[in-house]
């Protein structure tokens, strides 16, 4: 475990978690000394892991605060070791549990009404896809490797990751990317640009990276232009 986990989950058994209450907003602070520095980096750092990693949007800060007094301070506290874990493992499970449902409801509705659009194709898999540009060289097979620039955006429109951003093509083997993009780019031809949608199922599911800009259950949209095909036995 490294220092910032270690970090995070130290103080994380400090506090008591509760959601469904008004949260009180705290009175402004000015950094003065080093050690108000420190303070405020400490509690920005676990809020960031808090709502980037754990998925919390919510505490309350008068008993989040009360916790951290009577730890930090040897007061009595309302809860025993044990209470504070099964506490916040349940928290965490239920916050996770509502945005991977929340999610796949908000995939499925969008879907649902996507595919009705005129120019949107619609796989056996569930895969949707529209063409943008065709293009008129080789298409991929499962096993080549691929040279694309692309854009991925949320249903709601934010771009979590764009190689057009960063201006340089993202190159890959086709076959180690999640599965809506090894079906999708292999419909494509050097040239092409596609807009595919991406189920979940198809996407990361469940299985996301801690801090990452994508949420479990996650349907995906992603603008793809295939710029040269690189065949297997070339690599």
């Amino acid at each position: 475990m490294n220092f910032k986990n270690f970090l995070l989950f130290t103080i994380l058994g400090l506090f008591i978690l509760s959601c469904g209450q008004d949260s009180s907003k705290p009175k402004n602070v000015k950094l003065k000394t080093q050690l108000d520095s420190a303070s405020y980096a400490l509690g920005a750092d676990v809020a960031g892991h808090l709502k980037d990693q754990n998925n919390v949007d919510e505490v309350n800060f008068d008993a989040f605060s009360k916790g951290f007094f009577d730890a930090f301070e040897g007061e009595d506290r309302k809860l025993e070791d044990d209470e504070i874990s099964a506490t916040i493992q349940k928290f965490l499970t239920e916050a996770r549990s509502q945005i991977n449902q929340k999610n796949l409801e908000e995939g499925k509705k969008f879907l649902e009404e996507n595919k009705e659009k005129e120019e949107v194709i619609v796989t056996e898999s569930g895969l949707q896809y529209e063409i943008i540009e065709e293009g008129t060289g080789a298409s991929p097979s499962e096993t080549d490797t691929v040279r694309v620039h692309y854009e991925g955006k949320h249903i709601g429109g934010g771009v979590f990751d764009s190689s057009i951003e960063r201006d340089e093509p993202a190159k890959f083997p086709l076959d180690k990317v999640i599965p809506g993009w090894t079906e999708g780019v292999q419909l494509m031809k050097e040239g092409a640009k596609y807009k595919f949608y991406i189920p979940t199922d198809l996407a990361y599911g469940e299985n996301v990276r801690p801090g990452s800009e994508i949420e479990p259950n996650e349907t995906l949209i992603f603008e793809v232009e295939l710029l040269e095909v690189i065949p297997a036995k070339e690599e």
